[in-house]
């Protein structure tokens, strides 16, 4: 399943720019101190959550979970943000998870592994995430033959006898050509057979839907002080993307129960879930929450909207505000039979992820004018909370023309770091020429798309045969970046 496009496809290839000297790198917005609700970090650069698929099929942190951390951290970045880490007792393969205590010691182990890798100096956050159910392609044979819910009252029986079976429905059905099926097929009932069902947060009918904004506010509550107890400096509230919160912040939202339809509604659930997760784990214990700057969608939320949800999310106690954009279900591809739909593959996923083929805006730097008016208006309502800007910033000077420009407070270094976790220690101590730059051709989406474990192109076949090296399930590839001693 291939990501989607721009269709003007000019090649776009990252720079170095200049690279400061240690004494300017000092001297430098990005590697001065701020402080980030109870804690202070000791630079403004961030490592936002990226999902490496390295945990058990039950969420448990493993050896691999802890060499992918330590080795960001021996990058030394200000702060690096843990993979969304699911907040219910349900299977999500191998993600993290943190819904109950027995989660808990694997998550301590890697409390400590950062902290020593990094001497200290490096925050760690964790992402928190809930998500609704997301099947994957029917067969279609399987599909009509078994998926299918066949009622008595209902337009699949149209035109046959009234004392057909249900198998006999069944089977027509599944004879049906794609233009016949549109007319005797709901539009949810399609979308189960050419995408694969996914539960909406406006499918209140279900009783397990509708209670969601009764259930998530404690949910997530007891997930940080979970985090808490692990020993986390804090917890950024995943609101973004396709997942359950950023579907209730969402203009699509139309839930008639007071938290959908106008935005003052949209924002109510992420206020209460933000105010269960302060109640529940104090004011020393720093809270942010990542969000979208664009939804990039048709009749989506806007920079407007972001505005919006910023300036209440900061006046109600968020410490920081990380910015995304894009990566919806919504404009997403179709998947092939036996694969789930991925919320990375239209155009609001190519907003999130773009690629060095790109339009003449190119890759770098997308959510930068967005991230500019959101933190104006934030500071406007004369709040303070730090906000964390990302997306294709892969050389010093794009980073410290984002902060003196005022795009936001802190940068964030996804795919670059994954490129060279180094980066951080290598400016600041003047060697910035030895960085290993991001190409930006999604070479790691890639694998994160097909649920393989998440490496670099530019270093995952290096050293392969040294001994200690740990590499993927296939044994093709190397799990982290080779070491980097300084020169």
């Amino acid at each position: 399943m291939s990501m989607w496009r721009p269709p003007e496809r000019i090649r776009h290839d990252a720079q170095p720019g200049r690279w400061p000297s240690s004494a300017e790198a000092a001297r430098a917005r990005l590697y001065q101190p701020i402080r980030v609700g109870a804690v202070e970090l000791k630079q403004r650069t961030w490592v936002p959550a990226m999902v490496p698929w390295r945990a058990t099929e039950e969420g448990l942190v493993t050896p691999n979970v802890l060499a992918w951390y330590e080795r960001f951290a021996r990058g030394r970045p200000g702060a690096i943000v843990v993979e969304a880490t699911g907040i219910r007792e349900v299977a999500s393969g191998p993600l993290l998870r943190i819904g109950d205590a027995r989660f808990l010691p694997g998550l301590k182990t890697l409390v400590e592994t950062v902290r020593n890798a990094s001497a200290g100096e490096t925050r760690l956050f964790i992402q928190l995430i809930d998500f609704l159910s997301v099947r994957r392609r029917p067969d279609p044979g399987k599909f009509f033959a078994r998926f299918l819910t066949i009622t008595a009252q209902h337009r699949h029986r149209l035109g046959m006898p009234e004392s057909s079976s249900d198998v006999d429905v069944r089977t027509r059905l599944a004879a049906l050509g794609a233009s016949e099926l549109a007319d005797v097929l709901s539009g949810r009932e399609r979308e189960a057979l050419e995408m694969g069902a996914r539960e909406r947060i406006t499918d209140t009918e279900f009783a397990h839907i509708e209670a969601l904004p009764r259930v998530l506010p404690p949910m997530f509550a007891d997930a940080a002080a979970r985090a808490r107890d692990a020993g986390f400096d804090g917890v950024e509230l995943h609101y973004a993307h396709a997942y359950t919160m950023a579907s209730f912040l969402s203009a699509t939202n139309s839930r008639n129960d007071g938290y959908g339809g106008e935005r003052e509604q949209r924002v109510r659930l992420p206020l209460e879930v933000l105010a269960a997760v302060r109640r529940k784990t104090g004011a020393d214990f720093t809270v942010g929450a990542r969000i979208l700057a664009e939804e990039c969608i048709e009749s989506g939320s806007t920079v407007t909207d972001a505005e919006f949800f910023a300036e209440k999310l900061a006046a109600g106690g968020c410490d920081f505000i990380s910015l995304s954009r894009g990566g919806k279900f919504d404009d997403a591809r179709q998947p092939s039979i036996g694969a789930a739909v991925y919320p990375y593959t239209g155009p609001s996923g190519y907003e999130c992820m773009p690629s060095y083929y790109s339009d003449a805006r190119g890759p770098y730097g997308r959510n930068l004018a967005p991230a500019a008016r959101i933190r104006a208006h934030v500071r406007a309502a004369g709040c303070t909370a730090p906000i964390i800007v990302a997306g294709g910033i892969h050389n010093f000077l794009q980073a410290e023309s984002a902060l003196a420009q005022g795009a936001g407070d802190i940068v964030g270094f996804a795919r670059q770091a994954l490129a060279d976790p180094d980066w951080f220690r290598k400016v600041r101590l003047g060697q910035g020429g030895a960085v290993r730059l991001c190409m930006y051709t999604n070479y790691c989406e890639a694998l994160d798309q097909r649920h393989r474990e998440v490496t670099c192109e530019l270093w995952d076949r290096e050293g392969l045969d040294r001994a200690g090296v740990a590499r993927s399930a296939d044994g093709k590839r190397r799990l982290v970046a080779p070491d980097w001693s300084p020169g």
